[in-house]
């Protein structure tokens, strides 16, 4: 609701009243249409919340706003919503452990995000034979909404949302101050090792398409399915001693590199990496109006602040899966119009524009499979309360 109600706070205040009143209507309408009591006050927090940013921090509702402050805040209100999210998906649990039943407080869904596979096999059962899942259908949505990112803002969630890059970066940044100096690995060691996070999505793409369409609607309605968000926070919380060395060693290469983990193992990175080649926008540089054409000037600052070193200043169009869309080079450039997140014809996409279109795919989308009734897990609570109790004994 935050993300939704800022959105339309920017507009308005952006000159786009026709854009913004279209927003705000859609949102009370959709609360009206959900007649969800916590929608309400959802709805009235963000709106307090939203009226309190604008005093404290006016500088976030304005049109000067900067490239890295607005992205700042983005990345660190998504993670908080997450770890928000993630004591409440705790809370519910230990009430319905305790109590056998919660009425005044929901699962919630939004966790389903982290279940990538599960969602996958939703969406082939979706696509290929019509069969709607009700156990975990926030999985499908969310998963389809980043991917859908992926296509129409490049691989803006990796440097605009995604939280676990943010905690790379802070991993990264304690290694540089406790141990400076840049540690960057060869060549011919950094191509092999970019690939493993597409051999780790090959993995994940064999097993989603390699289960016999048979066994679809009986994984889907199978009882591991029912709590598989529970198999993953178990896996988590009581790691065994290979996975703590695993665990080890993501921290070590998080911190021995910067973005790290988004390089080398994030199989979501490695998605959408893929599918942002196809995205039409596409960081562009202007030959003419850069310094180094332009004055002859030796300037590098857009290849320097780019996080995972692409030669930006030898380039006239960025192609690179590996581009974030973090728009740090775009900060840097010395000319601004030189360098921009621009479609084919020219036309560009400012910072703001960039922030608003992914958190309408965000945040929207999941908005609207909820009024449609395709975002509520239907497991019974009875159910999850005696799977949770034999969640030893469950297999796939």
């Amino acid at each position: 609701m935050l993300a939704l109600v800022y959105i339309s706070g920017q507009l308005f205040w952006s000159g786009h009243e026709y854009g913004a009143l279209l927003t705000g209507a859609s949102l009370l309408v959709a609360t009206v249409i959900a007649m969800q009591p916590q929608l309400f006050v959802a709805l009235l927090i963000a709106l307090l919340t939203l009226m309190t940013l604008k005093f404290a921090r006016p500088q976030l509702f304005t049109s000067e706003i900067r490239i890295n402050p607005l992205r700042f805040w983005n990345q660190h209100l998504l993670a908080l919503s997450i770890l928000l999210t993630a004591v409440h998906y705790t809370v519910y649990h230990l009430l319905l452990q305790h109590y056998g039943q919660v009425d005044w407080i929901t699962r919630p869904n939004t966790l389903d995000a982290f279940l990538p596979i599960a969602g996958g096999i939703e969406i082939r059962a979706i696509s290929q034979y019509g069969y709607f899942d009700r156990e975990h259908p926030a999985a499908a949505v969310m998963l389809g909404a980043v991917l859908l990112s992926g296509l129409l803002c490049k691989r803006a969630f990796c440097g605009w949302a995604c939280p676990l890059g943010l905690a790379g970066e802070y991993i990264h940044r304690l290694r540089v101050k406790l141990l400076p100096g840049a540690y960057e690995p060869p060549k011919w060691l950094d191509w092999p090792l970019r690939m493993v996070k597409y051999l780790l999505l090959a993995f994940c793409v064999y097993i989603i398409i390699g289960m016999p369409a048979q066994m679809l609607p009986v994984y889907l309605g199978g009882e591991y399915h029912k709590v598989a968000d529970l198999k993953m926070a178990h896996f988590f919380i009581s790691p065994g001693n290979v996975t703590l060395i695993c665990f080890a060693a993501i921290l070590s290469l998080a911190a021995w590199r910067q973005q790290a983990f988004c390089r080398y193992l994030c199989p979501y990175g490695a998605a959408l990496g893929l599918l942002s080649l196809l995205s039409p926008l596409k960081i562009r540089r202007n030959e003419k109006l850069c310094i180094k054409q332009l004055k002859g000037i030796p300037c590098s600052k857009c290849t320097k602040a780019c996080p995972v070193g692409i030669k930006v200043d030898e380039l006239t169009t960025v192609h690179s899966d590996e581009c974030q869309a973090c728009l740090r080079c775009v900060a840097a450039c010395p000319r601004k119009e030189a360098l921009a997140l621009s479609l084919p014809n020219g036309r560009r996409l400012s910072h703001r524009g960039l922030a608003i279109m992914l958190l309408v795919i965000l945040f929207a989308l999941p908005m609207l499979a909820y009024l449609l009734g395709y975002w509520e897990s239907q497991t019974p609570g009875a159910m999850r309360l005696y799977l949770m109790q034999h969640l030893d004994k469950i297999g796939i």
